[in-house]
């Protein structure tokens, strides 16, 4: 099981993982906007994938038609863990067209 991390300990991981935050809910959080709601539905898709690849899940959220909001933390003991960043270093890492 993983380790809890502490606020500090996520701000200085955030540093390497430009537009995600900590929210106010206790989730690392980004926002993405497309140019339309097909290439933000095939981006949730495509989160959706990776997500059941390495078996943690995020929460998805499709709004505003273009917008997609990603939040995660690790629920099975109620904080942000490796696996998080493990997970958003492979978002980052997916090809991005607006």
């Amino acid at each position: 099981m993983s380790d809890i991390f502490d606020t500090a300990k996520v701000e200085a991981n955030l540093k390497a993982h430009p537009g995600w935050t900590l929210a106010d809910s206790g989730q690392l959080q980004r926002e993405y906007t497309f140019e339309n709601f097909l290439r933000a539905l095939l981006f949730a898709n495509a989160v959706g994938h990776l997500a059941e690849a390495v078996n943690h899940h995020p929460d998805i959220l499709i709004y505003d038609y273009k917008n997609v909001r990603l939040s995660m933390m690790s629920h099975d003991v109620g904080g942000i863990t490796t696996r998080d960043f493990r997970l958003i270093s492979l978002i980052d890492d997916m090809p991005q067209r607006s």
